[in-house]
């Protein structure tokens, strides 16, 4: 069975007037409720969901007019339509003044017509509800750009701070590595030069070894593989490697981790063989 999507209250003081709404309706696809004044109709809505309200005008105790004007009220989203034998123009315009009706139709109705602008009505309420969710949404789906904006402006500025500060240890760190003593060459995972010291220059003067080259322009060719092994292995290794002048080399290949979590091996180099 299909979902009731709408529902409907009917108010007259005339029972036979609510019978034949329900009779006109009753093939459509909506759930009727029913008041014989507007006050037990306010006593329905206060339990009830309810999207469209058709009232009549002239009632005892409370008039459609005033009905509608607490209805507008207190559940500004139904919507509300008049249904009236009198054609007085002032009690229409007291109508549309004081409750905003949607609609004001005149007893007898047309039914073919009050089925259709019913349809019509409440293809308007949804819209204004899917609207209404749209907005909503959109206002929510800004307000979290604008914490991911705020957000995102404090997580570059502390990038930037680490940044900074990894740039000035990594600056400490060449300048400490160039004043050490020892000959010292960092290779990167795939053996290639990625800082040469001076001692390590002068000791290897007349090699091909630079920073940016692989370690085989100048040493043996299974030294990446020995290079990678050391690496994964997490333990130093000592080698032995004949340049391409026939110099023979001692060396110490350690590992290290350097910043951003890059693997990479020290190899110290120990005088001529």
């Amino acid at each position: 069975m299909q979902e009731v999507k709408h529902t409907i209250l009917c108010v007259d003081d005339e029972p036979n007037i609510l019978q034949a709404l329900k009779r006109l309706l009753r093939r459509e696809e909506y759930r009727m409720l029913t008041a014989n004044s507007g006050r037990e109709a306010l006593e329905i809505l206060a339990g009830e969901s309810v999207h469209l309200i058709i009232s009549d005008q002239r009632m005892p105790g409370m008039s459609g007019t005033e009905f509608l004007a607490r209805v507008k009220d207190d559940y500004p989203d139904v919507l509300r339509v008049i249904l009236s034998g009198y054609t007085d123009v002032d009690s229409i315009t007291e109508s549309i003044n004081k409750g905003h009706i949607y609609k004001f139709f005149l007893k007898p109705w047309n039914d073919h017509t009050l089925k259709l602008e019913i349809r019509q009505a409440l293809e308007q309420y949804d819209l204004v509800q899917a609207n209404r969710s749209l907005d909503r949404k959109i206002r929510e789906q800004n307000e979290q750009l604008r914490h991911i904006n705020e957000n995102l402006e404090d997580m570059v500025a502390a990038r930037t701070r680490e940044i900074a500060m990894q740039n000035q240890a990594l600056a400490l760190s060449h300048a400490i590595f160039e004043d050490l003593p020892l000959p010292i060459v960092g290779l990167d995972v795939h053996a290639v030069v990625m800082l040469v010291n001076k001692p390590a220059m002068d000791l290897l003067r007349g090699s091909d070894l630079k920073v940016g080259h692989p370690l085989v322009a100048c040493f043996r060719e299974d030294m990446p593989a020995v290079v990678r092994q050391v690496i994964d292995s997490g333990k130093p290794r000592q080698v032995s490697a004949q340049l391409a002048s026939g110099q023979c080399i001692n060396a110490l290949l350690s590992p290290f981790s350097g910043v951003y979590r890059a693997k990479g091996a020290i190899m110290t180099l120990a005088d001529n063989l």
